[in-house]
């Protein structure tokens, strides 16, 4: 490794970590920045907006998705602005337009059946905790047993996306189980569900649970997709979508909205005509 990337992806680190990124994005920005600057060392090109053109040229040839060259865009826009100090514009470079895809929503149906092939009481615990308060995997991961508050039916989620606190639901019959589940489980840690190992559960071990409960279904579900029934159902049983927002965490309300394209709100009144004859 050169000396001058290494002192750039040193600083890129640093500057990630003070700003108070997520593990996970400073994973990303760190291996993108490397493979830009790698590039730059091959062609044995200066980082000017014609090399950061030519790079993300040579990406789109490769037929990258969207999203991943969106992630590399932030991430070298980082990196050239905050650590390298230059002064051009990444934002002017073009890159597509992300598809605008619709939630995958299941139906109520479907996530009662999933709860019926849960047999594992704990796992059943841990989806139920996902659909019923529209909680991210990551978040439901981190959950301590202090953060449930059975009085009030809430659950605060700490630090959730965005570095921001909020409030979420406690479902009332979620709310007697994890009772009896708190009760008569000996704990020997802070978090609300633990893993046999005693810490907390990894994102992986839950979408196999996930994967294995949905099985019936012939489709492929993820934890994500019941945060998405959560919002949708809400929506669909009259619920102001404000009040959505704030229980997801969302910062923008047109974040929110794009359930008003998958809930049946207006559908449902709706009669067919073969229903008529």
């Amino acid at each position: 490794m050169s000396q001058r990337k290494e002192q750039a992806l040193q600083k890129l680190k640093q500057s990630l970590v003070f700003k108070g990124f997520s593990s996970k994005t400073i994973k990303s920005y760190m291996y993108n920045s490397e493979k830009f600057l790698d590039y730059l060392d091959r062609s044995s090109q200066k980082c000017d907006e014609k090399a950061v053109k030519e790079y993300f040229q040579k990406l789109h040839d490769k037929n990258y998705d969207v999203s991943t060259i969106r992630l590399i865009k932030a991430s070298l826009d980082f990196l050239i602005k905050k650590v390298l100090g230059k002064n051009f514009a990444i934002e002017e470079i073009p890159y597509p337009k992300k598809k605008k895809t619709l939630p995958k929503v299941l139906s109520k149906e479907e996530i009662k059946i999933i709860f019926d092939e849960t047999p594992n009481q704990k796992y059943k615990l841990i989806l139920k905790m996902l659909y019923s308060s529209g909680i991210r995997l990551n978040e439901l991961i981190n959950l301590k047993r202090e953060d449930i508050d059975p009085n009030r039916k809430t659950i605060l989620v700490p630090q959730g996306k965005g570095k921001k606190d909020r409030i979420t639901l406690l479902s009332e019959s979620l709310s007697k189980e994890l009772f009896d589940y708190v009760c008569k489980t000996e704990f020997k840690t802070k978090y609300l569900f633990e893993s046999s190992r005693t810490k907390k559960y990894s994102q992986k071990t839950i979408q196999k649970i996930l994967e294995k409960s949905s099985r019936k279904l012939n489709k492929k579900v993820t934890p994500h997709m019941l945060r998405h029934s959560f919002a949708t159902h809400l929506l669909e049983s009259g619920t102001d979508i404000r009040y959505i927002q704030k229980l997801l965490g969302h910062s923008n309300l047109e974040t929110t909205s794009i359930y008003t394209k998958v809930a049946n709100t207006n559908l449902l009144k709706i009669k067919s005509p073969l229903d008529d004859l």
